[in-house]
């Protein structure tokens, strides 16, 4: 079987924020669940969030889910209410340590370079492999996050890449040296909270061009810069930043709701 086949097989559902349904190799994941509607606020001890746009698609349209790929457990952009409950409903959970431990359940913790694989009705596996993240500045504890890359036994060194919430620092191009990345999925939309500090907390739009040029082979698909008051960088600054570096056509925007196979 080609190589290739990792990019072939990847269709795309955009539910909005941080949360695409992912269909490859018969298997259908999900990223941080997100079904909330507009105008929900998670209040904190330090603050608020609200969220204002509301999901493409209900839960109970996604469909069954096998696996969900959870950053992290303790942020309401990334799990909300709704999402929550479909936790229950999805074969297995891959989340942080810590995560798991909070979940229960079918959750399972990882840490960064751990890989597990998933059977394919092909008689292939799909290999996940926790990604290093960090959710903002090296002084800040804005507790742990992972991302995840995605490939195939028959070509392992070949995947696809889901950032979760994280800035663009070495753990990020460490991946780019471990992993011929072909589909790039990075949270973006620089997320700033005043109460805890003026720093961004994900990728902005410039640091998305940074990470564009390590995966030089990858299409980009911009995740989670949308839906949410607490982003500073929108779709506008994310395509000036990437025709400013000559990149705008590396971009593969979701349209949400829609099922989109993405490839190079």
């Amino acid at each position: 079987m080609s190589s290739s086949m990792i990019e072939r097989e990847l269709d795309l559902i955009y539910i909005g924020g941080p949360t695409v349904v992912l269909e490859i190799g018969g298997l259908r994941l999900i990223t941080d669940p997100t079904f909330d509607p507009a105008g929900t606020e998670y209040p904190t001890k330090l603050y608020v969030l609200r969220k204002g746009q509301g999901p493409a698609l209900d839960s109970n349209a996604v469909g069954p889910i096998d696996v969900v790929l959870l950053s992290h457990d303790h942020h309401s952009d990334n799990l909300d209410l709704s999402g929550r409950a479909l936790l229950g409903g999805a074969k297995r959970v891959l989340t942080t340590i810590v995560g798991a431990e909070r979940l229960g359940g079918s959750a399972t913790g990882m840490t960064a370079w751990q890989s597990l694989r998933l059977p394919c009705a092909d008689g292939r596996s799909l290999i996940v492999t926790a990604t290093p993240a960090r959710h903002g500045p090296a002084d800040g504890d804005r507790g742990p996050v992972i991302g995840f890359a995605l490939s195939f036994d028959d070509a392992p060194e070949r995947a696809v890449y889901l950032s979760g919430d994280t800035v663009w620092y070495d753990g990020v191009s460490e991946v780019a040296r471990r992993f011929d990345v072909r589909v790039a999925v990075l949270f973006m939309g620089a997320a700033r909270v005043a109460a805890v500090g003026p720093a961004h907390l994900t990728m902005t739009a410039d640091e998305g061009v940074e990470a564009a040029r390590a995966f030089s082979n990858a299409v980009i698909v911009p995740l989670h810069f949308e839906g949410w008051e607490h982003f500073s960088d929108g779709r506008d600054d994310i395509r000036r930043e990437f025709a400013e570096a000559g990149l705008e056509t590396r971009l593969h925007w979701l349209e949400p709701g829609k099922k989109t196979r993405v490839q190079p």
